[in-house]
Parts: structure tokens; sequence; C-alpha cells
């Protein structure tokens, strides 16, 4: 099929939409659904934001992102208005659960909805579209918008930059993705040196949330397997195995850390320049963003982009949204821990087998050799999955979006 990839009429078929999710969830899913509305050519409402998710966050879409600028940068490619027309405010409205990781055809077929109704509603906006097999435009699309159009708002732009500002007046820096908080713990079942009422406390958790599916989790195999975030000790005897000394500074770009400075303490040990944006920012600065998890996870965010290495303890929505942020801007190291490989040598550590020292430094060096964000294609699935598992499991676009939207000579 080819596609009219002209620039937008202002249609009369109109989406809105309802993005779910934490912060980057909701803003990967916001850029599937500009290219959604390229593919149907369908006027897109700004997006109401989740505030029923875990993170229980009130703010809007103006709150946290930036609305005329976003509307603007895509003016050329969709035609995205505030709100619905009055005449259709109370119209009758399709609802359409779009079907994941759904190619361009798939959308082809979708216009259909709007033959009989002006306003067509989408309630999940998350993994909507494929990661592979769409039109370059489209794939392109979607980095112009997640890169370039949805800026966080002024207010957030403005105190991330400052923050960086201070950081890299101290000299290089890493942001550490430390996924070491109680809803992660909790939602992937693992204890390993929790004490026993606090393995109590993650499991009552997770059943009681009744939107987690897995109930039962076998904490040994979750970490044998590599699944569970990398403990603060854990990530300090990494750190210092690959190389950074006692001087570095380090951000923790995350929420509350599950055991406060009992589990931090041990990674303070390693390197004593620990900083997180509340040592960071003052209280007045920090003041209007309380109580607003998605607009604090932005911050985490610009820093993390910003950073000289990123680091992510665990593979997650943020963790590949920086990840892929970083290889846009022209592959900015992104170390990511061989999770499975590492809890193996800790072992042999724990056992007494190996020492911290040489040895293990040119084991773990080794290790991640080719675990630096260095351009690459994307993933493709897991051997002999298929279906919806084979979609499901290829490296995300937003990961990795080379070659897509990355030329090699830097200009893209």
């Amino acid at each position: 099929t080819t596609f009219d990839l002209l620039s937008p009429i202002e249609s009369d078929r109109y989406m809105t939409v309802r993005s779910n999710g934490g912060l980057n969830q909701m803003r990967t899913g916001i850029c599937d659904m500009i290219a959604v509305a390229r593919l149907v050519n369908a006027t897109l409402v700004i997006p109401q934001l989740d505030k029923r998710s875990f993170w229980q966050d009130t703010s809007t879409f103006k709150d946290i992102f930036n609305e005329p600028g976003f509307i603007k940068a895509l003016e050329g490619d969709v035609h995205i208005v505030s709100d619905l027309p009055e005449s259709l405010q109370s119209a009758p409205r399709a609802r359409k659960h779009f079907t994941s990781w759904s190619g361009a055809s798939y959308y082809e077929d979708v216009k259909e909805l709007w033959k009989d109704h002006k306003v067509v509603h989408v309630p999940k906006s998350d993994s909507r579209l494929a990661n592979n097999g769409l039109p370059i435009d489209i794939q392109r699309l979607r980095c112009r918008c997640l890169y370039q159009a949805l800026r966080f708002s002024d207010p957030i732009e403005d105190l991330g930059k400052k923050l960086v500002e201070r950081l890299k007046s101290r000299g290089k820096f890493i942001a550490l993705h430390l996924r070491y908080e109680k809803d992660m713990l909790a939602f992937t079942g693992c204890t390993y040196g929790l004490s026993e009422s606090e393995a109590d406390e993650l499991r009552i958790m997770r059943e009681k949330t009744s939107h987690w599916k897995l109930k039962d989790i076998n904490s040994t195999e979750q970490r044998s397997g590599g699944n569970c975030p990398l403990t603060p000790h854990e990530v300090g005897m990494f750190l210092r195995a690959m190389g950074y000394t006692k001087s570095t500074w380090i951000y923790i770009a995350a929420g509350e850390i599950y055991g406060g400075d009992k589990y931090i303490s041990k990674l303070r040990s390693y390197f004593p320049n620990l900083v997180s944006k509340e040592v960071l920012a003052t209280k007045e600065e920090l003041e209007k963003f309380k109580n607003h998890a998605s607009q604090v996870a932005a911050l985490d965010y610009i820093i993390s982009v910003e950073s000289d290495v990123f680091i992510p303890s665990h593979s997650g929505n943020m963790a590949r949204a920086v990840e892929g942020h970083r290889r846009f801007l022209g592959h900015r190291k992104t170390l990511t821990p061989d999770r499975r490989g590492l809890v193996e040598l800790f072992g042999l550590l724990e056992k007494g087998e190996l020492t911290e020292g040489p040895k293990l430094s040119s084991l773990v060096t080794k290790m991640h050799k080719y675990r630096q964000g260095a351009p690459r294609k994307r993933y493709a699935s897991l051997p002999g999955s298929k279906g919806r598992t084979r979609l499901r499991t290829e490296e995300s676009f937003y990961e990795n979006p080379f070659p897509e939207c990355i030329c090699l000579t830097g200009k893209h």
C-alpha cells in the first residue's frame, strides 16, 4: 500500500485518546497516536493523561508538556486541537481498543469506524503500533514527535536544565536509574537481601494489586533469570568493577528507594558523591512538583538524557525511552548491566570463590564490552516466538530508532 503523506488537511474525523501508564509509557503512546492519526487522516484531540495508574498523578497534558509547542511542531504532519468542537462535545463516540503492535494495513481498515461516527475514542494508547515494517515517514514522524515536538512544560524544562548545570559544574556524572522502589520489587517478586517482614509487605502489596496478574513468584528464580533490579549494593560492586572511582558523581534518577538509607548506604560506601534531586534542588524549587509523580519523573528523564553515562538497574519504560533518546542524540553512552551474568558472578563472591578486585573487574568489563549503547540494529523477536508474543518480544522502536531516525554521519 502506498500512503499519501502530504501535509494534513483539517479532517472532520476526530480521535480522542486516554493515555495509560506512567510518564514514559504515556509519552511513547502519545507519539504512537500521532502516527495513527496520520495513518487514518484524523484530527487528534490533545490526549487525557492517566490519573488512575499506580502513580495517582492529577497532572493534565499542559502541566507536563508544552501544549502549544506540541501542536505547532506537528502542524505539518497532523492536525491537533485542544478540545473537540462545541458541536461534537455530546456526539456519540465509537470506542475502539486498537490491537497491540498493529501495522499500517490494520489502520487502513480502522478508517471505516469514521463512516458512522464523527468521533472515535481510544481508551488505551500504549504499544498500539508495530516496531517494524511501517512506512519510513511514519517511523520518522514517531521520532519527530518524541524527540522534538513533545517537550516538557517550561517549569519542568527550566528546573531540569538548572539541575543538569549544577551536576555538570562538578565534572562528569552518571545518571543511575535505580529501580529499587516498592512497586517494582513487589511487582517482580524480588526479595533478595530483604528482611522477612519486608518480603511479606511486598507480597501483600502484590496480592492486593488486582491488575498485576502474577501473584505467586519464586524470588530466587527471578533473580537468577536476570529479572530482578540490581540492589544498591550490587550496583556499587558493578560500577567499581567497571573501573569507576570513589570520586565519581552519581545522580539517582528514581522515586523513593525501598528501605531508605538502610540499602542506599551500601552504595554510598562505594560512591560517597551520590546525589538525588532532593539534594540538588532547594525545597522551594521542588515544592510545585510535590505529589506529581509524572512531573518529578520528567526531571529525572531530562537529567538522564543529559548525563555523561546512563545506567539503568532494570529495564522498563523509562530505561528504554532514555536509551533511545540518547541513541538519537548521537549514541551517548548507556551502560546496560547484564543482570543474569552479574548475579552469577555475585553468587561466586558470596561463596568465597571470587573476591572483589582485578579478576572480578576483568570479568565484568569483558561481559559489558558490547552493552554500552554503540550503533546497532534493533533486536528481532525471541527465537521460536509466534503471533503476538513474537511482536511483543521485539526490541521496542523507541529503545533503538536506528536506522530509520539516525544517520551515522550524525545528521538527523
